[in-house]
């Protein structure tokens, strides 16, 4: 079929020209106003037939909807088939799956990751991944991204994954190959655990020869001797801490023991005394009795670091806070409350990052090893849950270790009664 366009203009054209070639033959045969009047005539049937074509086509082209949907669907299509192929090259598995779990697309890096093959569509996606830790954690809460996981085709490759909803009733599994990184990692970490061990040996041969100096022998080296030895046992904490660490990032596992808190909270509370030695007013605020479910050792660090920070940095005079309750969903939160010197918005993101100071000189005066942070984060994510922190210059801080439900254990024996204990 011609297009009317084309059609339109080359009749246009033809009657132009011949009413041009009858003017000129007019002009040359006859007078010249015979010649004008051929050639006028010309023009008005060539805008006559113009228009009444122009009317005929446009109908049609108003009439035909099916032939402009389907140069729509046709670019639809085009533009699908290009976001397809751009989704299927990337190196990361994606898995297209509804609300009952059945895949229904995924790309060519899923098939290498995670064993999903064309057999597995309108399958529940569990299916290939069953036997697997990522299996296990689909079938469980997936509302929290996997950091670490072996791949299911290939337990030397490590992935990251995570869920995302798309559209309407759909989700998409999203799977990374961090097994570069994971290595990097594993390489970082064993070389601090070395560095640590290494440094323990040397450390606590200086420390036992300072111990045999007496002062009163030399007095004019006391104040030098006394320097050692607090810059020896700093040196001795912070191997302890990398340890300490290191062990935190390669474990796995915690013990799963019933920790009483109000006993801890007690034992705390003295453990702060006797950092604080009278120079604050130091509270415990115990809202609950509940206890929690983990590592008595590993929270007991935790808690302990959270308390012996708010001591360090509260000046003379000040109060501190320790608190412990539950929250509405079941969780709680301890606490660490204190009237120090107060902590702007731009630090505080950086603060669980291995030796970052707000003031290094104030730091270093107070004993600070820069790890304590780093150790309550990682303490925290074994047991699921998280730090808070709420500080502003001039007016304290609170540190809130929030715990998950699924930590915390009921009152041994009921009750839940506020308790207060104080010491100065």
């Amino acid at each position: 079929m011609r297009r009317p366009g084309i059609s339109i203009a080359t009749g246009s054209v033809a009657i132009l020209l011949a009413s041009v070639a009858g003017a000129i033959v007019a002009a040359l045969w006859a007078s010249p106003w015979w010649a004008f009047g051929v050639a006028l005539a010309g023009e008005a049937i060539v805008l006559v037939w113009w228009a009444w074509r122009a009317r005929r086509a446009a109908p049609s082209r108003q009439n035909n909807p099916g032939r402009a949907r389907a140069t729509r669907r046709s670019r639809l299509r085009t533009q699908l088939r290009a976001v397809r192929d751009a989704v299927g090259a990337l190196p990361d598995a994606v898995v297209l799956f509804d609300g009952q779990g059945r895949v229904r697309w995924f790309n060519a890096a899923a098939t290498r990751l995670l064993g999903v093959q064309r057999s597995h569509l309108g399958q529940p996606l569990v299916q290939p991944l069953a036997g697997s830790e990522l299996g296990a954690w689909l079938r469980t809460d997936t509302t929290q991204p996997a950091t670490d996981l072996p791949a299911p085709t290939d337990a030397s490759l490590r992935l990251a994954a995570t869920i995302m909803p798309f559209g309407r009733q759909l989700k998409l599994l999203l799977a990374r190959d961090i097994s570069a990184l994971s290595r990097l990692e594993q390489v970082r970490r064993d070389f601090v655990a070395n560095v640590s061990h290494e440094l323990r040996t040397p450390l606590t041969v200086i420390h036992g020869y300072l111990e045999l100096l007496d002062p009163a022998e030399v007095p004019e080296l006391a104040p030098v001797l006394d320097e050692m030895r607090m810059q020896s046992q700093r040196m001795r904490q912070i191997v302890e801490d990398l340890l300490t660490l290191s062990r935190l990032e390669t474990g796995d596992a915690l013990p799963d023991e019933e920790v009483a808190m109000i006993p801890l909270l007690e034992t705390l509370r003295r453990e702060a005394a006797a950092l604080s030695r009278g120079r604050h007013t130091i509270r415990v605020e115990a809202a609950t009795q509940a206890r929690l479910r983990g590592s008595i050792h590993h929270l007991h660090s935790a808690f302990s670091n959270l308390v012996s920070n708010a001591v360090r940095y509260t000046p003379t005079g000040g109060e501190i806070v320790i608190d412990w309750r539950q929250t509405a969903d079941g969780g709680a939160i301890f606490s660490v409350r204190d009237s120090g010197l107060g902590i702007s918005a731009e630090h505080q993101a950086r603060l669980t990052e291995r030796f970052y100071r707000v003031s290094s000189s104030r730091s270093r005066e107070s004993g600070g090893t820069g790890l304590g942070l780093s150790i309550v984060k990682h303490v925290l994510n074994l047991h699921q849950g998280h730090l808070a922190i709420e500080s502003e210059p001039g007016h304290g801080s609170t540190f809130s270790c929030v715990m998950d439900a699924s930590r915390v254990l009921p009152p041994d024996g009921g009750g839940g009664s506020r308790t207060g204990l104080s010491a100065a």
